[in-house]
């Protein structure tokens, strides 16, 4: 069985592009990952992305994930909530002075509690300084992401509050079945 999936590219040209979410929710704080860890950042990736189908990197070694996050201008920013991992944005410098928002979430039993647009908000700024925290990066010309239909149903509203502009859009047939997830019978979806 397969679905049909649609994606669309996203960007923002300039810092002024950005438009904050607003006020941070109560006890939520944004940190950067600072020590390569591919067992936490894994951990990110099945319990944001298991509900959504995120299996790309499902088969990737733990060398693969150490070189990946090792990597000049890879950085890794955690949402918490009272100190519980609440979801992430994940920017990779790239050349001609690009920041991709490679991944972005958040764990579904923190969807819906206004997290998500403070963290995108946040991540977005860090994008546009990433260059600041990295000698020798080129400086960030480009913010630019991808979403697509499997994503959560108000991905692509968060994004566009936060000031993208879709620049393409791609439809695909790929193979369906069920999610993943992080472990059988981990929180459903909301």
């Amino acid at each position: 069985m397969s679905i049909t999936v649609t994606t669309w590219s996203l960007e923002q040209t300039s810092p002024d592009d950005l438009r904050p979410a607003g006020h941070f929710p109560a006890g939520v704080r944004i940190v950067r990952a600072e020590v390569p860890s591919p067992e936490f950042s894994r951990f990110l990736y099945t319990a944001v992305g298991g509900d959504v189908h995120w299996t790309d990197r499902l088969p990737w070694t733990y060398a693969q994930w150490s070189g990946y996050l090792a990597r000049p201008g890879v950085e890794t920013w955690v949402a918490y909530e009272n100190g519980t991992p609440a979801g992430f944005i994940e920017l990779e410098a790239q050349d001609g002075g690009a920041v991709e928002i490679a991944y972005f979430g958040l764990i579904p039993a923190f969807r819906g509690r206004r997290i998500g647009g403070e963290l995108l908000s946040y991540g977005v700024a860090r994008a546009w300084d990433l260059a600041e925290r990295w000698p020798g990066a080129e400086p960030v010309k480009r913010v630019w992401l991808h979403t697509c239909s499997k994503d959560g149903e108000h991905a692509m509203d968060n994004y566009l509050r936060r000031g993208f502009r879709l620049f393409a859009t791609k439809t695909d047939e790929e193979p369906g079945g069920t999610a993943p997830g992080p472990w059988p019978g981990a929180h459903p979806a909301v």
